[in-house]
Formats: structure tokens, sequence, C-alpha cells
């Protein structure tokens, strides 16, 4: 299982039922994240104590399910996250308890040429 880094992660900012699996997580991309659920992209659902969190992707054979659940604590407010896409670095980060919302990235460069 590996996801290239230039794949994008979208966070649901609603609570979902952790009872639903595949099916019905891909079911709601669409309505919920605004996104195609075969696009390669990682989806994020939490459940409404943000202590459990299910990854859904599709790698051209099939889907993919990870879920994590926390015995002590919550994973950090996605409303920040959900509002736009993440890399996949991001989403190991606060997947890791890092609140993104007080971090600040680098400047992008846009490059041409190697001098």
């Amino acid at each position: 299982m590996m996801l290239g880094g230039s794949a994008k992660a979208y966070v649901c900012a609603e609570p979902v039922d952790m009872r639903k699996s595949i099916d019905g997580l891909a079911q709601l991309v669409a309505p919920l994240l605004r996104g195609d659920a075969f696009s390669g992209s990682v989806f994020v659902f939490l459940s409404r104590r943000r202590e459990k969190v299910k990854l859904l992707w599709w790698d051209r054979h099939g889907f993919w399910l990870a879920y994590k659940r926390l015995e002590c604590g919550r994973f950090p407010d996605p409303q920040v996250l959900a509002s736009r896409g993440v890399t996949v670095a991001e989403l190991w980060l606060w997947l890791e308890g890092v609140d993104l919302s007080r971090t600040r990235r680098l400047a992008v460069v846009n490059a041409i040429r190697i001098a």
C-alpha cells in the first residue's frame, strides 16, 4: 500500500457513521466532498467524537480502507483541513496528532531551470 506524494487528501468536515464500510463511504464522496471516489485521492472520514478515522482510496484494482482508533485523545479539529485539499504528507502528520492549523508552510518555489 503506497500513496504517491502527489496524491491529494480530502477531509470530510461532517462526522460520519463509522459502521459504514467501503461502499457506504464511497457513496458519500460525491455529496460530502464533491470528489470522485475513483480518482486515486484519499478521502478521510471521522467519527463524531474524533477518536476514529477511516481513509478510503482507489488504486486501479480496488478500494483500500484504512481504519484507526485512538486509545487516548482525539484527532485535531478537521475544519481547517476540510476547507482545502491536503497532501498525503500533511495527512500523515494530522493522523499523528499534529494540529496543522498551528503550522505554516514554506513558500512554493516555481523553478524553471537549474543554474
